[in-house]
């Protein structure tokens, strides 16, 4: 289990060669002020957002990348194809469509965002999204709420495997079987709603985090990294914006992880739409 050498500058290395920071910035449902909110976490510390073009917010991403001053070597772009864009010839458009909005030269991890589009579309898109990364467009390609035999489909395919696959993850809904075989297979995973979307009643969270005198969001997020997640919190609101990062100063237990391992309620924990049975 990791513990207190993680820091805020914290990556992993994924499939591709390419660093990933392991805490991220999720900006979905930020349209309003985007590029000031994205401002505010690099100020913060971030240097990993995720976005969507379901998001409609990759055009404030670029724009936040190039007012912020910091190098762009430095800092990790994520955005994801959404199912009306999957097909080979809508992927390849869409692909380049988000280079456009976000007038960046490259998508450091292009996502597909989900696999509701079925196995030919899916694979299609994978397709584009491998030739875009031959091109220099994007440096990885992974999935979203993708489960085993979506991604054994690809491996069937001949494809490369996936550098990342993002799911809902949190205590309540830990996605074993899933985050098992991407930890067997390299692939990396990454946690939306790690913060239950503000949820975090839950007298065992808030037992852990009077213990440590944490919010029951750090707490969270500070499991998620500790498992060898990437959660992906998101805040429009500065203050929360900062204390979502501010994970470095403590440790949680063993005794603490397993509590927290013990509210796992499976699919049935899902906050999310979770689309992972998609057929």
């Amino acid at each position: 289990m990791a513990a207190s050498p993680l820091t805020i500058n914290s990556t992993v290395r994924l499939s591709s060669g390419y660093l990933l920071p392991l805490l991220g910035f999720g900006v979905f449902e930020t349209t309003q002020n985007a590029k000031d909110i994205i401002l505010e976490a690099f100020r913060a510390g971030y240097r990993h957002v995720d976005s969507a073009q379901y998001y409609k917010n990759e055009a404030d991403v670029g724009v936040a990348v190039r007012e912020s001053g910091i190098p762009r070597e430095e800092l990790f772009i994520t955005t994801k194809i959404m199912s009306a864009n999957h097909g080979y010839a809508n992927a390849v458009k869409g692909i380049d469509e988000s280079l456009k909005r976000f007038k960046l030269d490259y998508v450091d991890l292009f996502l597909i965002h989900d696999p509701l589009s079925g196995k030919t579309r899916r694979l299609e898109t994978y397709k584009a999204l491998l030739e875009a990364k031959e091109a220099g467009k994007i440096r990885s390609i992974g999935v979203s709420n993708y489960g085993v035999r979506h991604l054994e489909e690809i491996k069937e395919a001949g494809y490369e495997t996936p550098a990342v696959n993002q799911i809902e993850l949190h205590p309540l809904c830990q996605q074993k079987p899933i985050v098992k075989y991407c930890q067997e297979n390299g692939i990396v995973v990454e946690a939306y709603c790690p913060i239950l979307r503000g949820q975090m009643d839950h007298p065992v969270i808030q037992e852990i985090a009077a213990k440590h005198k944490r919010d029951p969001a750090q707490v969270l997020i500070r499991w998620s990294l500790q498992k060898g997640f990437v959660p992906l919190p998101k805040s429009a609101t500065p203050s929360r914006i900062k204390s979502n990062a501010d994970l470095y100063d403590f440790d949680l237990s063993q005794e603490d992880v397993e509590k927290l391992d013990g509210l796992d309620k499976g699919a049935k924990g899902a906050i999310s739409w979770n689309p992972v049975e998609a057929p």
